[in-house]
């Protein structure tokens, strides 16, 4: 079979992704081209950009976004702000896609692939790895972390009853004297263009955080978060969780609705509604109405924090993966 390999531009792919969203598998947020160019533009521009598109003839096959410094390939991305990362290929085409991929990587002078976080079943993982080893290449893989994802059922009183029964109790009982408390709303927002009003709100909550929070929001960060979440809000993706008491934010979630799931990414709290475990309840709240919407999964992300096991999450390891090609 005969393949091209295209040098592609952020700008070109998301010119395409009408059709390249439908023809390759792009398995989380974390790759989708409006992230990664977010990422790149707040985070990278000191490695040489290497975006790599593989095509027979005008059929799409498999898109490489990665970056490469010295003789190392890397994903665009990092561990602090991109939960797992992967390669996007058309289902079946794996074969194909990096057999050409090392190729070509292997011409322009890469002996090594430092490749992570990824999930247990990354194509990285399931079908890189063996390439790899077929071909004689020494490949070494690190557990590195854990996201947990809960399987959301049809109904809240279902997914009450799959919590343990302290649990239960204890989401029953936090919510009633939430309800006693004062005037309660809450809302899952889809926003547009008023993005910036709520980031305000959100970044205002996240510096009153006396934790290890308030010092990862640095102004870079906050520039990056200001952007990513534009972008995700521009294609359809963003959902932010507001929780008000007696019309005082107390509490908000950042997140995201792909592919049937909600990712929760990120969230922050006022302390002096502590008392009434504002910050959880914010999650669970956006969480019933993730039920509510019929979506089927719930992605915690990543980190092994006590309430995401408390309220159902199951573990999902994320791995390293170094392959020399040298």
């Amino acid at each position: 079979m005969s393949y091209t390999i295209t040098t592609e531009s952020f700008d070109s792919i998301i010119y395409s992704w009408d059709k390249l969203r439908h023809c390759l598998k792009w398995s989380s947020v974390f790759i989708l081209p409006a992230w990664l160019k977010v990422w790149w533009e707040s985070f990278g521009r000191e490695a040489e950009l290497y975006l790599r598109m593989l095509w027979q003839e005008k059929k799409a096959i498999g898109f490489a976004p990665l970056q490469l410094t010295n003789e190392t390939a890397s994903f665009i991305g990092s561990a602090d702000v991109c939960d797992y990362l992967d390669f996007a290929i058309a289902p079946g085409r794996e074969q194909d896609f990096f057999t050409t991929l090392l190729e070509d990587l292997r011409e322009k002078g890469i002996s090594k692939l430092d490749l992570r976080p990824l999930r247990y079943d990354s194509t990285v993982l399931t079908q890189l790895v063996g390439i790899a080893q077929n071909r004689g290449y020494e490949v070494l893989r690190h557990p590195e972390d854990v996201s947990l994802e809960l399987d959301l059922p049809l109904t809240w009183n279902e997914y009450l009853a799959i919590l343990k029964a302290k649990q239960r109790h204890e989401v029953r009982r936090k919510l009633r004297r939430l309800w006693e408390a004062g005037s309660v709303e809450h809302h899952c927002i889809e926003v547009g263009r008023e993005v910036a009003g709520y980031l305000d709100i959100f970044l205002q909550l996240f510096s009153l955080s006396r934790d290890e929070k308030a010092g990862f929001m640095n102004p870079k960060m906050e520039s990056f978060f200001r952007s990513m979440s534009k972008a995700m809000a521009e294609i359809g993706l963003l959902r932010l969780g507001i929780l008000k008491l007696d019309k005082v934010p107390a509490a908000m979630t950042i997140g995201f609705d792909y592919n049937g799931a909600h990712y929760l990414y990120n969230s922050a709290y006022d302390p002096q509604f502590s008392h009434l475990s504002v910050g959880l309840l914010c999650k669970i709240l956006c969480l019933k109405e993730s039920i509510e919407k019929g979506k089927k999964k719930w992605n915690f992300l990543k980190g092994g924090e006590p309430y995401k096991y408390q309220l159902g999450g199951q573990e999902v390891p994320l791995y390293s993966c170094q392959i020399a090609i040298a």
